[in-house]
């Protein structure tokens, strides 16, 4: 099934921008955010891409590229999780992409590879498959904001302890402070969590809520089975 890459990308500009993080249940609330805002078009193509009608198509692939780097095979997509934004916060907190992004990839550039491999007529099945997996990931990756920070290796160097637990800041900003606001990071709770926050959205907590609600899908529950 052709799609047009302005409607394959109507996925990537549906999905949310709060500063929260993305662990499990972060990036699998960001994909069930996603299922409810895109077009029929798009959910009718990336269910049948992935060969899942389920009502959790996108979310039950949205990690799916965390375990694959730390393959043999997945290691060279490392890099791809991130970019090492140098700039100076908190006197400047910028993103310049000639200066932040090295010969390897970073983050911008694999979506934008990724997004252009998911239709391409020349590669497999299976890699465009991949390529959705990778897109759905990384548009999650990339809302997280030390995702987008060199300072501190993205936090990871900054020592932090949380709700008793010594730890860095990257990883409570990607697991922990959510999973403690949930409660949990199962499939459910991030379902749960996602219908919350379209709730939010379209009541007119998010800015550009009512573009998304009017043009990105409307109000409906995720689609599928």
């Amino acid at each position: 099934m052709a799609l047009p890459k302005a409607t394959l990308l109507s996925l990537a500009l549906t999905l949310p921008a709060p500063t929260l993080a993305w662990g499990t249940l972060g990036h699998d609330t960001v994909a069930f955010i996603a299922q409810h805002f895109v077009s029929n078009a798009t959910a009718s193509f990336a269910s049948s891409l992935l060969n899942d009608t389920s009502s959790s198509y996108l979310a039950s692939i949205a990690t799916w590229a965390d375990s694959y780097r730390y393959t043999a095979e997945g290691s060279f997509s490392s890099p791809l999780h991130y970019i090492d934004a140098l700039d100076n916060p908190p006197t400047s907190c910028d993103v310049d992409y000639e200066r932040d992004c090295p010969e390897e990839g970073c983050i911008v550039s694999a979506i934008a590879n990724y997004t252009s491999r998911v239709t391409a007529s020349n590669i497999s099945t299976s890699e465009r498959q991949k390529a959705l997996k990778w897109v759905v990931h990384f548009l999650g990756d990339i809302h997280q904001p030390l995702h987008v920070e060199n300072l501190e290796i993205g936090g990871n160097g900054i020592n932090v302890t949380f709700d008793g637990v010594s730890t860095n800041l990257h990883h409570i900003w990607d697991s922990n402070m959510p999973e403690k606001l949930i409660g949990g990071y199962s499939l459910e709770d991030a379902r749960s969590w996602s219908q919350d926050l379209v709730s939010e959205i379209c009541d007119g907590v998010g800015e550009g809520c009512e573009f998304v609600c009017l043009h990105g899908g409307g109000a409906g529950g995720a689609r599928g089975g």
